[in-house]
């Protein structure tokens, strides 16, 4: 590609003004989660749900990113962000953030939905609330399904503190001796294994108006609270204050000296289990001085590591609510649907010997057709993925699958049917990437069950984690090799692909095959691959290619043409990248960045990024695709895969970007941008100051005035209206 001339307003990338910062950004991201609870447009289950992944996602943001900032400080890094922030400003600056931010869930669960979950016959209710044959009941199980399960656990010179795992929620006690008046202090687990809401049977949770409640009962914290006698026979009860801790649950792993790297995280994950450094304490504010100063100094942390709530500690917990079988309080299920090109296709069994199938009535006869574009979950990825891995397990033609899997489920089918294949002598090669965080110890267990069947595994290349989602199926026919590649934008995952909005292609054009054949050389191998026919593979040559497509739109602009990108993805955070456009922007390219989560680029700065513009969606599905699109002077060129514009995934990652040379899908992800931008229900614009605003229908702003030009800015030749696209429309185009 030509090489772009000077932006007239060259960006000085150690300018800290220019860059919003990363942690902050992820919290406000998290904001967006939370608002979704305070939405009164959103169902009441839904409302809880999304307050359960808001606890849940600040309990990863601590367990990595905060204590990361910790032993930062600790081991007294000074390096500044790209925004100028040292660690501990960051960390002070995450707690001046977050404080009302927790304040402001916990008084919506109280004082907004628990009365509103009441009114539909949900009663989470406090013990001391409880008549009298609720209280007897609930003491009659704690005796008999409780109270074997507990171990008091007493703290003095003879005891020393105990150690007290991640997430745990526990009860700080004390007792006094009746005949000396001593104090004692103790603690008690809640335990995890039991459910955190204990329900009151039907016949004893009858609502105010006389008719039986849809579920009534209390936290298991609190019958543990009100039967402690049971734990501390011949002691007063004095008090008992509930806490909840969070510790570092990152792996340090030390990847060049380790032999054997299964091993070594089998290590790392021991360690886990017994816990890193903790680095949050979670108490209700009520909290007498004695106690919160004895926890403190006892898990040697500071007032700064505190976090003080009214109510329920671990609203995570709340996810246990959706299980209830009321409809009308959550969305309706989502129905996938099958794409019409394969619905004449027999889905094979696992349990089949071969799979006997009439020429062109296979999965591998769609995709000689024309390339195919599936998009999950609103179509099916049982129906998709899962069976082109299937088909290729049980085709007699079929000769060898090569796979990455990055996380999977429990109980994966696709783990199943590489079994299979590997039983039914086909070679199979699979990539399981052993660090992919949280995930590590599912990964460990089926690599070992690949191994046993034959399957070649790798454990993933030292220094990088293999995030790339793709497969190839060799196969033989007729007089010829054909190779089948699946490459997406998501998890081999059946059970996040109906939560998750990803994509995927399935292709068996040649230059695609040879570039994934080289790819799984380099994975598995000592390639040194420098250059690929088609694909952007990180980290031997996707940043300097997204670098130049980027430049590209410059070049354009500079030479009297017009310059269009737009980009979705999970989160933008590379400095280099940013750089690069704002250089566009002040050359005159159009942006619009459809940014799920963290955003280091602020839109909107006069003579800087006066053209850009970020929007995020957060809605019923985790936004999950990755699409690239670059309008290059008429000549459009869309890719999708799996890497964000982040520098862990351009230089400390395997990703694929594939590009899309069907004209039919490059309008069709065309027309999901386009959707996307035009979006008034669940859009947030960022502005320059790293805040967002909701898009409303109706409200006159920028954001929605500007939407039908941003949609034709987006869809500069699409015209397809497919299924698929109709999908999308009867949700994004909702009007609660």
């Amino acid at each position: 590609m030509p090489k772009s001339k000077k932006s007239a307003h060259p960006i000085d990338l150690n300018d800290p003004q220019y860059y919003i910062n990363r942690e902050l950004s992820w919290l406000e991201f998290n904001s967006r989660v939370l608002h979704e609870a305070c939405d009164p447009r959103t169902l009441l289950l839904e409302r809880l749900k999304f307050l359960a992944i808001f606890s849940a996602n600040l309990d990863e943001f601590f367990m990595v990113r905060v204590a990361a900032l910790k032993q930062q400080v600790e081991a007294k890094v000074s390096q500044l962000t790209p925004d100028g922030r040292t660690p501990q400003q960051q960390l002070d600056d995450i707690r001046l953030t977050l404080t009302p931010e927790v304040t402001r869930q916990h008084q919506q669960f109280q004082q907004v939905l628990q009365p509103l979950l009441a009114s539909h016959g949900i009663h989470i209710l406090d013990y001391i609330n409880l008549n009298h044959k609720q209280r007897t009941y609930l003491d009659n199980y704690f005796e008999e399904q409780i109270f074997p399960v507990l171990t008091p656990l007493a703290v003095d010179p003879s005891h020393p503190f105990p150690f007290i795992s991640n997430l745990s929620l526990n009860l700080a006690v004390v007792v006094q001796n009746p005949d000396s008046e001593e104090e004692f202090f103790a603690r008690v687990k809640v335990p995890s294994v039991l459910p955190r809401f204990l329900p009151i049977p039907p016949e004893l949770g009858i609502s105010e108006t006389g008719e039986t409640a849809h579920w009534t009962g209390v936290p298991l914290e609190q019958a543990i609270a009100h039967n402690l006698e049971f734990l501390f026979p011949g002691m007063n009860i004095q008090e008992y204050h509930p806490f909840r801790i969070t510790r570092d649950a990152d792996l340090a792993l030390e990847e060049d000296e380790a032999d054997d790297l299964l091993l070594a995280i089998e290590q790392e994950l021991r360690k886990r289990r017994m816990g890193g450094t903790t680095v949050r304490l979670e108490i209700k504010s009520h909290t007498p001085e004695p106690i919160r100063s004895r926890l403190l100094q006892d898990l040697e942390l500071t007032e700064n590591d505190l976090y003080e709530v009214d109510g329920l500690l671990g609203l995570r917990d709340l996810m246990y609510f959706m299980a209830l079988p009321l409809a009308e309080l959550k969305e309706p299920p989502r129905q996938s649907v099958v794409p019409s090109r394969l619905q004449r296709l027999k889905e094979p069994s696992l349990n089949s010997e071969s799979l006997e199938l009439e020429e062109g009535q296979d999965f591998f006869a769609v995709i000689r057709e024309k390339d195919l574009l599936v998009h999950h979950p609103y179509q099916s990825f049982s129906s998709t993925v899962v069976n082109f891995i299937t088909h290729a397990a049980y085709d007699q033609n079929v000769l060898a699958i090569k796979m990455t899997l990055y996380r999977t489920s429990g109980d994966s089918p696709i783990v199943k049917a590489l079994i299979a294949a590997a039983e039914n002598g086909k070679q199979v090669s699979v990539l399981v990437e052993l660090k992919a965080r949280f995930d590590e110890e599912n990964n460990i267990y089926w690599a070992r069950s690949l191994e046993r069947v034959g399957v070649h595994v790798v454990y993933g290349l030292v220094g990088l984690k293999t995030h790339c989602k793709t497969v190839m199926v060799v196969r033989r026919e007729k007089d010829r090799m054909r190779r089948y590649i699946h490459i997406g934008t998501g998890n081999y995952n059946p059970k996040t692909a109906r939560l998750y909005t990803d994509l995927g292609l399935f292709s068996c054009r040649e230059e695609l095959g040879a570039d994934i054949t080289d790819l799984f050389n380099f994975l598995t191998g000592y390639s040194r691959q420098k250059s690929y026919r088609e694909v952007l593979v990180a980290p031997v040559n996707m940043r300097d290619r997204f670098l130049a497509l980027i430049h590209r739109e410059i070049e354009n602009v500079q030479n009297g043409f017009s310059g269009r990108i737009v980009a979705k993805m999970n989160s933008l955070v590379d400095p280099q990248i940013i750089a690069t456009l704002y250089a566009a922007s002040g050359a005159g390219v159009e942006i619009d960045l459809i940014i799920r989560g963290i955003c280091c680029l602020r839109p909107g700065l006069k003579n800087v990024s006066e053209n850009i513009r970020v929007i995020s969606i957060i809605g019923r599905f985790l936004e999950h695709s990755r699409i690239y699109y670059f309008h290059n002077n008429g000549q459009e060129e869309i890719y999708i895969g799996s890497a964000d514009w982040m520098s862990r995934n351009l230089d400390r990652r395997v990703e694929v970007i594939t590009p899309i040379k069907d004209p039919d899908i490059a309008k069709d992800l065309q027309e999901i941008l386009g959707i996307m931008l035009a979006d008034n229900r669940q859009a947030w614009e960022l502005q320059s100051d790293g805040t967002y605003i909701q898009r409303r229908p109706g409200d006159d702003c920028p954001a929605t005035s500007s939407q039908t030009t941003l949609l034709n800015m987006a869809l500069s030749s699409s015209s397809i209206a497919s299924n698929l696209i109709d999908s999308k429309k009867s949700y994004y185009y909702t009007d609660k």
